[in-house]
């Protein structure tokens, strides 16, 4: 081969090194909280589907709050804030509201909690709810609080209800197993927790979370927690195509999730350069008096590997503490057996003292 073929081949191998490397999926790192950074939310809290000593029983807690980034230093700890306000009522016709606030501080490098959290009790060393690394790839794990959640689309169109349309998120998965022993009893309790993140910053836009809950006296009731956000500092994206969400969040099994058909518009700008490439080649080529093949390389574009598949063996799932659901510890009657709050001096249905 003469130099001046060694030349041309290496003219012809620069635009397609660059082709190459623009087809390789490359993730942007994780995005660092800044100041100021903040969401508020609506959250809902069901408790019914009672059966046993449960059945006709419910409970419902509305709740808005607001997280806010208030500082961040250059080890990575973030100082922020909480508050909320909620209002609890159930199937007696009791209703309480309530509202609390506080400061804390979270790593966002290990995403631990490190002085106080925004108010969740009855965890060991949880990880924050509201913030994900965004450079996990599909099939990867991350945690929230206690349990370990599965990337399963990094292009998921949510629909979020407080601004009437779809969005494109972050999907994150969580199913899991764990023993509830607490004022409403012993149970078995089964869980799974479809979570949806901003994909440029990791924060929260919404979750839908599911837990049935039995014990073998025939007791047991399901608990339900739904959230989504009401207003961001961090711009979302619009989804290519509007729909709803499509996850039955009350399987034991993960769902496939349907990306936004809008991915094929990414490679709109591939098969430009692909055919810029072309011209090049063509008219370099026209050019030569004798024309050399091409050396021929495999095009295939590197694509990361598919989901793995979610191992719901109990044992191989991270310990998982218990959910404490803030409400009133209801106890029965010793008189008439009726259910009744715990703080009540006289029971509501008989008359009789409480103790």
């Amino acid at each position: 081969m003469t130099p001046k073929s060694k030349s041309l081949l290496l003219i012809l191998a620069l635009p397609l090194l660059a082709l190459s490397l623009a087809l390789v999926p490359i993730h942007a790192a994780a995005y660092v909280p800044h100041q100021g950074d903040y969401f508020s939310y609506y959250e809902v809290e069901n408790l019914g589907n009672g059966t046993g000593s449960y059945a006709g029983y419910s409970e419902r807690t509305v709740i808005t709050g607001t997280e806010r980034m208030t500082g961040v230093g250059g080890d990575g700890i973030v100082s922020a804030n909480y508050s909320y306000s909620d209002t609890w009522s159930n199937s007696t016709g009791t209703t309480e509201t309530g509202s609390k606030s506080g400061d804390y501080t979270f790593s966002s490098k290990t995403f631990l909690y490190v002085h106080g959290t925004d108010d969740q009790t009855g965890y060991v060393n949880p990880t924050v709810w509201f913030y994900m690394n965004s450079s996990i790839p599909e099939s990867g794990t991350f945690n929230l609080l206690n349990t370990q959640m599965t990337v399963m689309s990094r292009n998921y169109s949510y629909y979020l209800p407080s601004q009437n349309r779809d969005v494109t998120t972050i999907f994150a998965q969580g199913i899991s197993t764990y023993q509830r022993n607490d004022q409403y009893g012993v149970f078995t309790a089964t869980y799974t927790w479809n979570a949806y993140f901003d994909p440029s910053t990791g924060y929260i836009i919404g979750y839908s979370y599911v837990e049935h809950d039995t014990n073998s006296s025939g007791n047991g009731f399901t608990y339900t927690d739904n959230l989504y956000v009401t207003s961001t500092s961090y711009a979302l994206t619009a989804a290519g195509v509007s729909g709803t969400e499509t996850i039955a969040i009350t399987t034991q099994s993960a769902s496939n999730p349907t990306p936004a058909s809008s991915d094929w518009t990414q490679y709109v700008g591939y098969i430009v350069v692909v055919v810029i490439v072309i011209v090049v080649i063509g008219f370099l080529l026209s050019r030569r008096g004798r024309r050399t093949p091409l050396p021929q390389h495999p095009s295939e574009p590197i694509r990361p590997p598919p989901p793995a598949g979610i191992d719901l063996t109990p044992k191989q799932q991270p310990p998982v503490q218990q959910i404490v659901i803030k409400e009133v510890v209801k106890v029965n009657c010793r008189y008439c057996g009726a259910l009744i709050d715990s703080t009540a001096q006289i029971c509501p249905i008989c008359g009789a003292p409480r103790t």
